[in-house]
């Protein structure tokens, strides 16, 4: 990776809030699972009642709730989080995000928008590698999408015994929360999980010790003679029957391959007709996978090369990723470390967000300083207009960076919804490789309205009497805004009327915050109990299923879904195998 690109990929993660740390060394010793197998100690063949495709963040609870009544595989694609100090110690943050390797556990992808993005590749799934946030669907959510409000409570509670902590609130998200409340984003609704409006501190996946726990904790619920969980096991198709008296076609197995691309196979034990294969695979992975197993647009299948099971033209429609845009504000006084912690909701439907306390490492923090000053001792009329203000704090904050001694903290707007979507398509037929990815921010007029309308919130906020202690007094609103168009948080071109236009700001420094959803959703490509129409014994269960983002944060609501789905089905196998011995 040059330095361009390496610039480029680094502020997509950087700016998302993401390479935030607590000052702490800590190493989590992996729980005694002598259930999670890595998949090259797999036999060739294998028979489970259950299939579950994807160990992340709705395939774990999923499989442990399952686990109590029927035999449950686990295939993921990725390695264990536990041993692996960059996820369990949040000081070591940063390397999972630039790491490129193919064994990474946070996959790097580039939408066609031109916006940068991770992928999850690990047991825990996105619970490994994200910020943390911890926060509950609205009760209007529940209700409109259809689930039943008593289990969703009961599933949210059994997910947070494990994993979701009340946070230390420091002086700079004390000032980040007053801010809100001061510029009118009410009421002041506290430490909560519930979705409200107003302001308040929501949960974290981060204990008090600073320990990341995920969705791979939730497997300690598991039934341990039942599961088993293989790592490194990517799954290459899902494989379908046609059986005489039944119109539709029956997924009965999978063909996946281990670390040393061995292939293996696992089928559906014959014991049941409610055994099934469940995709739990994430938003990019579900609908790529129904692809190149032959469920899809048949079009584009046939473009592929692939054998056509079922013509699904929706799957991969309805991709949508809830845009984000920040402020990076340099601090004059020393900024306590956090993450995100607070969140403003909106009437006007805008989340904001923040975080402060900034750590690179020293290398690339000194090809950061490098490129920088490259960047203004070369252009003496950049595409966009340079406060004075501006170059100094930012040359004031790179020194700082690479000295790794930066006071600097993030306000960022991420919009509700979104209603801009777009699509997923083959780039080719290895399951290994990210496939095209268009999302369409901004395509809808209502969403640039909402990310105006969170710019002006957060302008707000800066200029809060709350929040002035943690800000430069000559540096103005507009120097801030200068020093977010000088830095590549994408590959989108920069408009010289960003600067004194919040909608072309929006539009040129549009960032992902990691909540892409859509691609299998509910009506289009599963029914309401997440069957894939016009299959048998196939389901996909996970954030491709939703049409919006359930929340500030969609992680809280994924685990849930999981739990959910694992006791309703549970439920109807004991009533059907009731219903067949009577």
């Amino acid at each position: 990776m040059g330095l361009g690109s390496c610039m480029i990929t680094f502020f997509g993660a950087f700016l998302s809030g993401f390479l935030f740390f607590l000052p702490i060394s800590y190493s989590d010793k992996a729980p005694d699972y002598k259930f999670v197998k890595e998949a090259t100690s797999a036999p060739a063949v294998v028979y489970y009642d259950y299939i579950i495709i994807g160990g992340g963040t709705a395939g774990c609870p999923l499989a442990a709730t399952l686990s109590h009544g029927a035999t449950i595989l686990v295939l993921e694609r990725g390695g264990s989080p536990y041993g692996n100090p960059n996820i369990t110690n949040i000081a070591n943050f940063g390397p999972t995000l630039l790491d490129t390797s193919p064994t990474s556990p946070a996959q790097q992808f580039t939408s066609e928008d031109g916006v940068h993005n991770i992928r999850a590749r690990v047991l825990g799934g996105g619970s490994a590698v994200n910020a943390g946030f911890y926060t509950r669907a609205s009760t209007r959510y529940v209700k409109e999408v259809g689930w039943n409000h008593n289990l969703v409570n009961q599933s949210y509670e059994w997910v947070e015994k494990v994993v979701a902590f009340k946070p230390e609130i420091l002086q700079w998200e004390n000032a980040l929360r007053d801010g809100l409340l001061e510029v009118g984003v009410l009421p002041n609704n506290e430490f909560t999980y519930d979705h409200l409006y107003g302001t308040k501190v929501g949960g974290t996946i981060f204990d008090a010790e600073g320990h990341r726990h995920t969705a791979a904790d939730l497997l300690q619920y598991a039934d341990p003679r039942k599961i088993t969980v293989y790592l490194h096991a990517t799954v290459q198709k899902i494989l379908f029957r046609y059986i005489p008296g039944r119109a539709s076609p029956q997924a009965y197995g999978v063909i996946y391959k281990d670390a040393y691309e061995v292939r293996h196979q696992a089928y559906l034990k014959r014991n049941s007709n409610n055994n099934e294969i469940i995709l739990s695979a994430g938003a990019i992975g579900s609908p790529q996978l129904l692809m190149l197993s032959g469920v899809g647009p048949a079009y584009h299948l046939r473009a592929h090369g692939i054998k056509v099971v079922v013509d699904h033209p929706m799957v991969g429609q309805g991709m949508a990723d809830n845009p984000m845009n920040v402020l990076l504000i340099p601090s004059p006084i020393p900024v306590e470390v956090s993450l995100v912690q607070v969140v403003g909701i909106t009437k006007f439907n805008s989340y904001i967000e923040g975080a402060s306390g900034l750590s690179l490492s020293i290398s690339l923090a000194h090809r950061l300083s490098t490129n920088f000053k490259r960047f203004l001792s070369q252009t003496e009329h950049p595409p966009f207009r340079v406060l004075p203000e501006a170059i100094a704090r930012a040359a004031e904050m790179v020194h700082g960076i690479a000295n790794r001694t930066i006071r600097a903290g993030v306000i960022l707007e991420k919009i509700m919804g979104p209603l801009s979507t777009g699509h997923l398509a083959l780039r080719n037929t290895n399951p290994d490789d990210n496939p095209f990815v268009t999302f369409n921010y901004f395509k809808e007029p209502e969403d640039l309205r909402k990310c105006i309308e969170g710019m002006r919130t957060i302008i707000d906020v800066v200029d809060s009497k709350a929040y002035s202690k943690f800000r430069y007094k000559n540096m103005p609103v507009e120097a801030l805004i200068d020093l977010m168009l000088t830095l590549p948080v994408n590959r989108r071109r920069k408009h010289a009327n960003a600067t004194f236009s919040l909608e072309q700001f929006c539009i040129d420094t549009v960032m992902t915050i990691w909540h892409y959803h859509g691609g299998c959703q509910v009506g289009r490509v599963v029914d309401k109990g997440y069957r894939v129409l016009g299959i048998d014994s196939l389901r996909v269960i996970d954030g491709s299923t939703f049409y919006h983002t359930p929340g500030a944060n969609p992680q809280a609501t994924v685990m849930m879904l999981g739990r959910y789905m694992g006791q309703r089905i549970q439920h109807d196998r004991i009533v059907h195998g009731s219903k067949k011995k009577n």
